[in-house]
């Protein structure tokens, strides 16, 4: 995903150290200082936070909308993908320095015709009802998705029917995030 970057390669670093230490301090008992240190990062701004072990996802949390600053945010959200995402075991301590930390920073949310999504640039929330689910824009490129298998899995991880996002009442939004990470795994 090309774009003007937000954040630069310092930022990226420190947020990027700071996933990694809230994961360890989760091991060590160390309190972690959440003080964001710019404020550029003391921006609330919403966030995921995604953990791959040997190239394999191991776990994935985060907050659509701004909560707080994104420099609590990406500590929280490293802390919870690593021992809260309930599709996966939690994370060792053996683990932890192998991990690579991917961190998506989300603009807002907005309304979104199926045809203006372009894969690549918008990840996807759709909701009905009680029923709500998000796809980051990275994820129809990893899958090599089109448009309508990218809406129809949103749909389906919202645990909807596929074709749910054709339906009266459907709420479709859009975002883009700025997406970094790890260039290798950490060596401790």
């Amino acid at each position: 995903m090309s774009g003007p970057t937000e954040y630069s390669p310092q930022e990226r670093q420190q947020l990027l150290q700071l996933a990694h230490d809230s994961i360890a301090a989760e091991f060590s008992g160390a309190a972690l200082n959440l003080e964001p240190p710019s404020p550029h990062l003391a921006e609330a701004r919403g966030a995921f936070t995604t953990l791959h072990l040997r190239g394999a996802l191991r776990g994935c949390v985060g907050f659509v909308l701004p909560i707080t600053s994104l420099y609590q945010t990406v500590a929280e959200t490293a802390r919870a993908a690593a021992f809260e995402d309930s599709r996966f075991p939690l994370v060792t301590q053996e683990e932890a320095p192998h991990l690579q930390v991917e961190i998506s920073v989300l603009s807002r949310p907005q309304p979104i015709a199926p045809a203006d999504v372009e894969i690549g640039r918008h990840g996807l929330v759709i909701t009905l009802r009680q029923h709500r689910g998000l796809l980051l824009p990275q994820v129809p490129l990893e899958h090599q998705w089109d448009r309508t298998t990218f809406l129809e899995q949103t749909c389906r991880k919202a645990g909807l029917p596929r074709g749910a996002w054709q339906q009266e009442g459907v709420r479709i939004e859009g975002f883009t995030a700025e997406v970094f990470g790890d260039m290798e795994p950490e060596k401790n």
